[in-house]
């Protein structure tokens, strides 16, 4: 703006005195003028932008309460679908973020008829927060946080590990399993955000619940696969537990237990479903011994440096909200 004034200023005062052929001047001075209604418009659009964010990020940290209600609900079922959690243009900003860093770290390359059943049923990238400071911004959000903490009833929560989870068009099902198998943590203090980046229907694989299954300890002791969707399958048939499996709206945020029984549908759609997942756990959670293979190798990658019967408080576990904190 500084040096288009000067220009301004000197063009003119050269008009002035006939130095030059007024036709140059003129056009010469059109030409400042047009640089000057780019840049008016390129900082309105940076002001507008600038003003956008600062929006997302108060949507993103605004807690919201829930209700008893839907408390003992999440109690009584081991998960709780809410909707109107968060607006398109906060899904839109952080999801291609997202996107664009699954692409960029997603190892499995293969083709899908290589692929097991595993691999057919999502890409699977973890620690996004790690490589993208956006990504980051959404991962330490307070309004998931407290409505984890919340559901949970306790006063505060570490991230155990986020992971974005796209489904491709032609994917597999994802078997019935449960998380926290997985987990060598010290209690059931643990909850997933699943958090569609797209509206999601049934045809493109949304996730489904085994209501009070978390009440039930069957199929703890197998890895997602093959046979831990026969195991749950034929435990659910025999036991009279109930299936749900709904659509998601944009904006719609599901949360369920570590040891909920829960499935995807296959993505018969014609783009991928992408789903953004926090894990959650008590603040003062602690490692235990591992028990399996398993354990092991989450406890290296998501409880570094943490001994045995210590409060997994690694670098890789911040704390995302606690009452302490937030009063």
């Amino acid at each position: 703006y500084i040096l288009l004034n000067k220009a301004t200023r000197g063009l003119t005062y050269l008009l002035q005195r006939n130095y030059f052929e007024q036709n140059i001047i003129l056009t010469s001075l059109f030409i400042l003028d047009l640089f000057y209604i780019v840049l008016n418009i390129m900082d309105n659009n940076n002001n507008n932008s600038s003003s956008n964010h600062e929006l997302i990020i108060s949507e993103l940290n605004t807690t919201i309460d829930l209700t008893d209600e839907q408390i003992q609900f999440y109690k009584d079922n081991g998960y709780i679908h809410l909707k109107n959690i968060f607006s398109k243009e906060l899904l839109d900003y952080y999801g291609k973020e997202i996107t664009e860093k699954v692409i960029e770290l997603n190892t499995l390359k293969k083709p899908m008829e290589e692929r097991d059943t595993y691999e057919k049923a999502f890409l699977q990238v973890i620690n996004l927060w790690k490589h993208s400071t956006i990504v980051e911004e959404f991962i330490f959000g307070k309004k998931l946080a407290k409505l984890a903490t919340d559901l949970l009833e306790i006063d505060g929560v570490r991230s155990y590990h986020d992971q974005a989870l796209y489904k491709e068009p032609s994917g597999g099902s994802t078997p019935w399993h449960v998380d926290q198998y997985y987990w060598p943590l010290s209690s059931d203090k643990t909850v997933t955000a699943w958090v569609p980046l797209q509206r999601t229907d049934i045809d493109l694989g949304p996730l489904g619940f085994s209501p009070t299954s978390h009440k039930h300890e069957f199929a703890r002791d197998i890895q997602i696969s093959d046979e831990s969707e026969k195991q749950i399958t034929d435990y659910i048939g025999n036991n009279g537990l109930g299936i749900v499996c709904d659509p998601f709206d944009l904006g719609d945020v599901s949360f369920h237990s570590g040891w909920t029984a829960h499935f995807a549908k296959p993505n018969q759609g014609n783009e991928p479903r992408r789903i953004m997942t926090i894990i959650f756990m008590d603040e003062n959670m602690r490692l235990i011994e591992p028990e399996h293979d398993n354990h092991v190798l989450d406890r290296d990658a998501f409880a570094p440096g943490i001994n045995v019967g210590d409060i997994i408080n690694s670098p890789v576990n911040p704390v995302l909200y606690s009452s302490s904190l937030s009063s």
